[in-house]
């Protein structure tokens, strides 16, 4: 992306749930808890790969805040942003999207992390090579899928679903124009794979995700291109409800920032997110994504 589109496209700077063992409402009301918690995430991708991390994230939360903490895997997006809501998720690795929508719903939560990849994150639409469909380098360029058909990601993906379908709207693409309606293969991985087996002709997917997949070699993309990479935007961040402990959150941030890929401990988490570190994040640089969300009917 050349410097004048990386200007007038940056929409900001840029996700593990700590659930409490009691539950609660969806809003502070008394002293805040220091534990015990759970944690979980949303589950954007492989359940095998997030049952990998996250055990080992309970273990270094654990050991950095002193209380126990157990990891709990959810079953979509929808039930991540509802617990987090009616309290039995304290802290959450959120998606841009899902993390407005919490907030929304949790007056007080702040986000409080990001990897250094999501102060700038971005989407791809890939191909099946068998469709025919010329790659582009902008938005309006979206315009040659009409008549094909897309399969987006979860329905609340923000890399997924939210800023491909924004980027859509500003190419002048409607959804009515593909071939039937989207289809929602409900995580990434899974729209590589559709694609790749020719399930679907294109599909909008998270960079990181399609860079893993590319590296680790164990699904065939050999049929699969990349049609355009999006502009950066913010996406992934941790948010910590209002009731969690001021020193736990200091804590989990501490442990966040100290991460060193020269460390192998260390490095085998970051690794694993996809990133080389973590870095500070606030609600404001959310502002686009929330505009987008209700721009598109996805704030609810």
């Amino acid at each position: 992306m050349n410097p004048t589109d990386r200007r007038s496209f940056l929409l900001g700077s840029a996700g593990v749930i700590l659930l409490s063992a009691c539950g609660g409402e969806s809003a502070s009301k008394g002293p805040a808890k220091a534990g015990p918690l759970s944690i979980s995430a949303i589950p954007d991708q492989d359940p095998e790969l997030l049952n990998r991390l996250y055990p080992a994230v309970a273990k270094r939360f654990s050991a950095a805040t002193g209380v126990k903490v157990t990891y709990r895997p959810t079953t979509d997006y929808t039930a991540v942003v509802r617990a987090f809501e009616i309290g039995d998720i304290q802290m959450a690795w959120m998606g841009g999207l899902t993390g407005v929508q919490a907030r929304a719903r949790v007056p007080g939560a702040k986000a409080i992390a990001q990897r250094d990849i999501d102060a700038d994150f971005h989407s791809l639409f890939i191909a099946n090579k068998s469709a025919g469909l010329p790659s582009f380098d902008d938005a309006a360029g979206l315009r040659e899928l009409a008549g094909s058909t897309l399969t987006f990601g979860s329905e609340t993906s923000t890399s997924g679903r939210l800023m491909p379908q924004y980027f859509m709207k500003q190419g002048g693409l409607k959804t009515s124009e593909l071939k039937g309606s989207p289809g929602f293969s409900g995580s990434h991985d899974a729209t590589i794979e559709a694609v790749a087996k020719g399930s679907f002709e294109v599909g909008a997917v998270n960079e990181q995700v399609w860079n893993a997949t590319k590296e680790a070699g164990e699904v065939d993309i050999s049929d699969v291109e990349v049609l355009w990479r999006t502009p950066g935007y913010a996406d992934y961040h941790w948010l910590a409800r209002p009731d969690v402990a001021s020193g736990t959150v200091s804590k989990v941030k501490d442990l966040l920032f100290s991460l060193d890929v020269s460390d192998p401990k260390d490095a085998e988490i970051l690794t694993l997110f996809g990133a080389k570190s973590f870095i500070p994040t606030k609600n404001s640089n959310y502002d686009v994504i929330e505009t987008i969300a209700r721009e598109l009917d996805l704030l609810v």
